[in-house]
């Protein structure tokens, strides 16, 4: 069984905390239990691999539960039902989620977004992607930013691929300087270009003297045509032609 969402764990935790005063600890356990976990699915890491994915969730279903008033917390770690909670048990809902919890002030002042901003398309949006998600606020800001980072790599890889051949073999000496190539030293590497020794664009400083040198060949070809063996071959050639004993392709 997969680890359930957030949301999903609210009711049940709800009905655990009926039961008497509850620690998060013990509710994390019995709730792995109910919902049929395997050792392996609750000790599943979060993408940060700073916590447990379940527990990390069920943590979040107690933070929104409090936040409505329908739980309260006792003392560290400890939490209990409200007469709200269990006035909304009594109701004998089906599901106890976001849209359960936004009939509560307390909760949509929690929630609130954009309070100040204008009404536009972009913040209703926002606000409507939350609203049903059944993801964390964390999982939330994790994907939204790994769907950045996926739009602004394409974007990047989209331009070097039309830039010009000088401006990508500067490109590649930048990277593998930042890769460490060349130590501390911000002047350690340059792009040869047309001046190079037999095809060599580029050339790191390993030292300060320029005795230890990583040589250069940058191939800009298209994401679906990799560097090849021939290239591979042909860029040996030409460290063995000009007498070099490092090189990167």
């Amino acid at each position: 069984m997969a680890i359930p969402d957030f949301q999903t764990i609210m009711l049940p935790l709800l009905r655990l905390a009926a039961n008497g005063e509850l620690s998060i600890r013990d509710s994390e356990e019995k709730l792995a239990c109910e919902f049929n976990l395997t050792e392996s699915e609750t000790q599943e890491l979060l993408p940060s691999r700073a916590d447990f994915t379940f527990r990390n969730r069920v943590r979040w279903a107690k933070t929104y539960l409090g936040k409505a008033g329908l739980v309260v917390s006792t003392k560290r770690g400890h939490f209990q039902i409200t007469e709200r909670g269990k006035d909304v048990l009594k109701e004998n809902p089906k599901r106890v989620d976001i849209n359960l919890l936004s009939r509560f002030d307390e909760f949509r002042d929690f929630r609130q977004i954009g309070k100040d901003a204008p009404d536009s398309d972009e913040t209703g949006n926002i606000a409507k992607v939350v609203q049903v998600t059944t993801q964390t606020p964390d999982e939330l800001i994790r994907n939204i930013h790994g769907e950045i980072e996926n739009a602004l790599r394409k974007e990047l890889i989209d331009r070097i691929l039309n830039s010009t051949p000088s401006f990508f073999e500067k490109v590649i000496v930048s990277l593998l300087l930042a890769m460490g190539y060349g130590g501390s030293r911000g002047d350690a590497g340059r792009a040869i270009g047309k001046s190079g020794d037999g095809g060599l664009d580029g050339v790191i400083d390993e030292d300060t003297l320029g005795l230890d040198r990583v040589y250069i060949q940058a191939k800009r070809y298209k994401p679906e045509n990799p560097v090849g063996e021939p290239e591979v071959r042909g860029f040996a050639g030409s460290l063995q032609g000009a007498r070099r004993a490092k090189g990167c392709l």
